[in-house]
């Protein structure tokens, strides 16, 4: 995205709409944002080329789909060569069952989101974990309850 790329309220708004449901028509979105169904298709693709829409996706229930376990890893290291991060973060991007992936400041060094049936299946994904690099200390928080669970970002209108 370009540094110099000014949007404005209206993009916003269809910001906005977008993340609250993607697959409504350009005409749609249009009238919520009170603009022309050819003015809406534009804004929408530059704000797409300008890098602000990176993509569209489908959000899938992971309950139904079995995935009912939510983890979080809280990782430790000794190592931090560009060469032990470069083996780690292939190694851990690799793991399909991790849908979020963080490096931290503070007492930790990466927190990981992991997604998977049952405790045997997160045994699996941990022994992935460890395998990809040498690590000093590997915590595991197993989630009890999604209380607040979105994608929207958080758009100011002001």
């Amino acid at each position: 995205m370009s540094n110099n790329f000014k949007f404005d309220l209206t993009d916003r708004k269809i910001l906005r709409e977008l993340q609250r449901d993607s697959s409504r028509t350009t005409a749609d979105i249009a009238k919520c944002v009170h603009l022309s169904t050819n003015a809406c298709w534009r804004r929408i693709k530059i704000l797409e080329e300008s890098g602000i829409i990176r993509k569209q996706v489908a959000l899938i229930d992971q309950d139904l789909l079995g995935l009912t376990m939510t983890v979080f890893v809280q990782i430790k290291t000794n190592e931090h060569s560009e060469e032990w991060f470069e083996a780690f973060s292939r190694g851990v991007s690799r793991i399909d069952e991790v849908v979020e992936f963080h490096r931290l400041s503070g007492t930790w060094d990466y927190l990981l989101k992991v997604l998977v049936e049952n405790i045997a299946d997160y045994d699996r994904v941990y022994k992935m974990i460890i395998r990809a690099a040498p690590l000093s200390d590997v915590t595991s928080f197993f989630s009890m309850e999604r209380i607040k669970e979105t994608t929207e970002i958080p758009i100011s209108l002001d």
